[in-house]
């Protein structure tokens, strides 16, 4: 499996250069959404929390580059780890209030922390930083010889999007993984065997956090702007249909959610005219119905359907080698 994933991120980037710049600007987005995503299946899928906070993490790191790129001489790449600590305390603390309580708590807390993100970027005290109502502009980084900015910063998230698959996946596996599920599933049981229910979704949390804010800050290198009106609640609720309809369980949903939602709604506008957002929402009830784990979940199903036959009408080899039909 491991193989199958360099090999299609390898592929990626040797496509990237069979195609014009404003196509890998929009793939660029979806690998950006993918990123997000994958903090969410972190978040949601292996710890069993609820958020509607991504919209200010992923502000926080939009603003982080900005801020790093307009106020301090630094480089722009610097924008990049403060992003990351930036998201991760901003989730850890999300987290920690959170936590340990009920999924309706943690989408009240979410929901008013992302809803007072876009009041806080245009106080007053703080407009110096983040530039009011009116935002920051900041320069794209200088790509290698030879590419292209869209082209470069193509590059840069999908290999931020490799390591923060490889992490992702590496963390479901490791003992941290299993004790954020073990809370997920039942979390008096996990306080009983020892496991810190609330100090392990604050990690979690922060770790999703950091992934989301990442994103953020690659989004805002791209369109070379943040402004309060981009980090809106549409924002989180959007990143959440992409999570379901990938699929929260996996790594693999990440990706195919950002590649949902950055080209499903071109389906749906070509549907009708002043319809799309009739169809969109029809067509995303519809996709949620007919698959409640995802297009990649229902995938594994289908695969696991496909495989049943062979052992379900196949019983121990005979003496002569052959095997027996099973009478259901």
């Amino acid at each position: 499996m491991r193989t199958v994933w360099t090999m299609g991120f390898v592929a990626a980037a040797a496509l990237s250069f069979c195609f014009p710049d404003f196509i890998v600007f929009r793939f660029t987005q979806a690998t950006i959404w993918a990123i997000a995503l994958a903090g969410l299946v972190i978040l949601c899928g292996v710890s069993g929390q609820f958020s509607f906070a991504q919209a200010a993490l992923f502000g926080i790191g939009g603003y982080s580059a900005a801020i790093v790129g307009n106020h301090t001489p630094l480089s722009v790449y610097c924008g990049l780890p403060f992003a990351l600590l930036a998201g991760f305390g901003a989730g850890w603390g999300l987290g920690r209030i959170a936590g340990g309580h009920s999924l309706w708590t943690q989408a009240l807390v979410t929901y008013a922390f992302a809803i007072a993100f876009p009041q806080l970027l245009r106080w007053r005290l703080i407009e110096h930083w983040t530039g009011g109502v009116q935002g920051l502009y900041l320069d794209f980084p200088v790509p290698p010889a030879g590419l292209s900015n869209d082209r470069w910063n193509f590059l840069m998230a999908l290999a931020l999007l490799a390591v923060g698959v490889w992490l992702a996946k590496n963390l479901t596996v490791s003992r941290s993984g299993r004790a954020l599920m073990a809370a997920r599933d039942d979390d008096l049981a996990a306080a009983a065997q020892g496991i810190a229910v609330t100090h392990v979704r604050a990690a979690a949390s922060g770790v999703a956090g950091a992934y989301i804010a990442l994103a953020g800050c690659l989004s805002a290198y791209q369109f070379g702007y943040v402004g309060p009106t981009g980090y809106n609640f549409a924002l989180s609720v959007q990143m959440l249909f992409g999570l379901v309809i990938g699929g929260m369980h996996s790594p693999a949903g990440a990706i195919v959610g950002g590649l949902f939602l950055q080209f499903f709604p071109d389906v749906t506008a070509g549907l009708g005219k002043g319809l799309s957002a009739l169809l969109y929402a029809v067509l995303l009830i519809a996709a949620i119905v007919a698959m409640p784990e995802g297009i990649v979940g229902a995938l594994q199903r289908l695969r696991l359907l496909l495989s049943l036959p062979r052992s379900a009408t196949s019983g121990p080899p005979t003496a002569s080698g052959h095997s027996t039909a099973v009478d259901p």
